[in-house]
C-alpha cells in the first residue's frame, strides 16, 4: 500500500513565481524569436526537473564507485549511453528520410586526452559535473554558484586557448557509424557498454553479496506524487534524459550540449570589458562568431542552460527542498574555485563536458567520445585522492 502523503510540503511561493518565468520566457521567446527556441527552452526545463529528481550526476556516481564500489551510479550512466545510443544511431545513420541531424565529433587526439582528464579532477573538487553544477544551482546550493562563476572563466580561458592544443597530434574525428555502418556500430558500441556494465556490476557484487537496484527509492509516496515532487529512482532519470536528448537531436539538429555556452557568456562579458574575444580562432569564425555576434537568447544551448537551472528550481521547490545555504567554509571556496576553473578549461579543451562530449559523443558515435570516458575517469581518480587531501572528504577506508 503506497503512502500519499508527501514528505515535505511543496514551497509553493517558489514554485508559483518560477512556473510564471519559465511561461513569461517562453512566450517572449516564441514572440522574438521562433516556436523552436521556445521549445528548446522548455526541453532545458524538463531536463533540470529530471536531473533534480532523480539526483542524476556523474562527479558523485563516480567518487562512490572509486571510494567504496557502489556502482548504482555508474550503471545508470552505462544504461543512459545503451538507451540514448539506440535512439541516436539510426538518425544519425540517416534511416529516418528528410531527418538530418548532427552528430557530437571531436578530434581524437591530446586536447581531448588532457582536457578530460582535467575535468575529471575538476568535476570531484568542484562539486559536480556540467549538467550537476547547473542542476544544483537551481537546487539553491550557494557553493556552486562560485563553481558556476569560475566553471565560465575557465571555459573562457579555454576558447582563448583551444587552437594551440589543435595543433597537437590528434586523429581528426573518428565515428564509428561513418567508419563501419550504423546497426554494425551500434552492436560493436552495446557489446562494450555490456562488458561495462558486468565489470562495475560484479565489482559490487564482490564487496557487498548484492546491489542498490536502480529503481530504488528513499519515500514510499504514489506513482502520481512521485512523478511530480519526486524523489525519482535513477532508471526514470535514465528514461527521462534519453527521450529529453532524443528531442533536443530532432529539434535543435543536434545532441545535448552545456559549456559551449559558459565559454560563451565569458566571451561576451570580456566584450563587455573591452576585450577582443572576437580576434581569438575560437570566435573569428563559424557559429561561435555568429553565437558571439548574436543575442545569447539566439543559442540553443544557453537557453537550455537556463532552462535547466529554472526546471531545477521548480522542482527543488515541489520536493519542497528549496533552501539556499548560507554558510561554508574557506575550504570550500577555494575547491570550488580551483575545481571551476578546471571544469571550464577542461570541457573546452575536450569539446564538452560530461554531456556534450561523454554522453553525446558515446550516442553519436565518435570514438572521442570513449577517449573523453578513459581520461575523465583517471581524472577522477585523481580527484577524488585530492578530496581528501583538502578535507573535502574523510581518508580511505572511513566511511565518507
Amino acid at each position: 500500500m503506497s503512502v500519499t502523503a508527501h514528505p515535505l510540503p511543496a514551497d509553493k511561493p517558489v514554485a508559483t513565481l518560477t512556473v510564471l518565468g519559465i511561461l513569461a520566457l517562453s512566450l517572449f521567446l516564441q514572440y522574438a524569436f521562433n516556436l523552436r527556441q521556445a521549445v528548446l527552452f522548455l526541453l532545458g526545463v524538463g531536463l533540470g526537473m529530471t536531473l533534480l529528481h532523480a539526483s542524476f550526476g556523474f562527479s558523485g556516481g563516480w567518487r562512490q564507485f572509486i571510494r567504496n564500489r557502489h556502482s548504482a551510479g555508474l550503471r545508470a550512466h552505462i544504461w543512459l549511453f545503451g538507451l540514448t545510443s539506440l535512439l541516436f544511431f539510426p538518425i544519425l545513420g540517416q534511416v529516418l528520410p528528410g531527418v538530418h541531424s548532427a552528430p557530437a565529433l571531436g578530434p581524437v587526439g591530446i586536447s581531448v586526452l588532457v582536457g578530460a582528464f582535467l575535468f575529471g579532477i575538476g568535476m570531484q573538487l568542484g562539486g559536480g559535473c556540467g549538467s550537476g553544477t547547473l542542476y544544483t544551482v537551481g537546487g539553491g546550493h550557494v557553493r556552486m554558484l562560485i563553481t558556476l562563476a569560475f566553471f565560465i572563466v575557465g571555459a573562457t580561458l579555454g576558447s582563448a586557448h583551444l587552437h594551440w592544443w589543435l595543433a597537437l597530434p590528434n586523429l581528426g574525428n573518428v565515428s564509428l557509424i561513418a567508419k563501419w555502418g550504423w546497426w554494425q556500430a551500434l552492436l560493436l558500441q552495446l557489446g562494450v557498454l555490456a562488458i561495462l556494465y558486468l565489470i562495475v556490476r560484479s565489482s559490487e557484487r564482490r564487496r557487498y553479496g548484492n546491489l542498490i537496484p536502480l529503481t530504488a527509492s528513499v519515500s514510499r509516496i504514489s506513482f502520481t506524487e512521485r512523478l511530480l515532487f519526486g524523489p525519482w529512482p535513477l532508471l526514470w532519470g535514465v528514461i527521462g534524459l534519453a527521450g529529453l536528448n532524443l528531442l533536443t537531436l530532432l529539434i535543435a539538429g543536434h545532441p545535448w550540449t552545456i559549456t559551449f555556452a559558459f565559454g560563451l557568456w565569458g566571451a561576451k562579458f570580456w566584450e563587455a570589458l573591452g576585450g577582443a574575444a572576437g580576434s581569438w580562432p575560437y570566435w573569428s569564425s563559424g557559429y561561435p562568431a555568429q553565437a558571439l555576434n548574436s543575442s545569447v537568447l539566439a543559442d540553443a544551448t544557453s537557453l537550455m542552460d537556463f532552462g535547466i537551472i529554472l526546471g531545477a528550481i521548480l522542482a527543488a521547490a515541489l520536493a519542497g527542498s528549496f533552501a539556499p545555504e548560507s554558510k561554508f567554509k574557506r575550504n570550500d571556496v577555494l575547491t570550488a574555485v580551483l575545481g571551476g576553473l578546471l571544469l571550464g578549461y577542461g570541457a573546452r579543451l575536450a569539446f564538452g563536458c560530461n554531456i556534450g562530449a561523454l554522453l553525446a559523443g558515446i550516442s553519436s558515435g565518435s570514438l572521442h567520445g570513449w577517449l573523453w570516458l578513459v581520461a575523465g575517469f583517471a581524472g577522477a581518480w585523481v580527484g577524488v585522492r585530492l578530496r581528501v587531501l583538502f578535507k573535502l572528504d574523510p581518508p580511505f577506508g572511513v566511511k565518507s
